[in-house]
């Protein structure tokens, strides 16, 4: 999984990622597809996070980006990224949602074992 030091930057980086993924899980908590979808301030929170989780992707360093599991998947981030900045308007938000309730919790989880691995190998 990960096989050497990780640098502070992508430290930091999975960091910032843990906390915005518990912010949209709380921001979407109990809510249906159509409650979100009702919800414009919550939409945008949760666009807006997930602006700053893929912003966090891109910052992780190229060489520890190989090293970390393919559970954390840090192109797939950068992809995503593009699209709510390129493509906002055209974005579904049933794909938001899907992604903000599915894909968010586990992509969390994936930087939290990133990290524990990387403490736990005394680094």
């Amino acid at each position: 999984m990960i096989a050497s030091m990780l640098s502070d930057r992508t430290k930091e980086r999975l960091r910032d990622i843990i906390e915005d993924a518990r912010r949209i899980e709380s921001f979407i908590d109990g809510m249906t597809l159509h409650d979100f979808i009702a919800s414009e301030r919550t939409l945008f929170a949760v666009e807006r996070l997930l602006q700053r989780i893929t912003e966090a992707a891109v910052q992780i360093d190229p060489n520890d980006a190989e090293q970390l599991s393919t559970d954390l998947p840090v192109a797939k981030m950068r992809g995503l990224g593009n699209r709510l900045r390129h493509e906002y308007r055209d974005l579904d938000r049933g794909m938001v949602f899907e992604i903000a309730r599915v894909e968010v919790p586990a992509l969390g989880a994936a930087a939290e074992i990133a990290l524990e691995i990387e403490l736990s190998d005394g680094h």
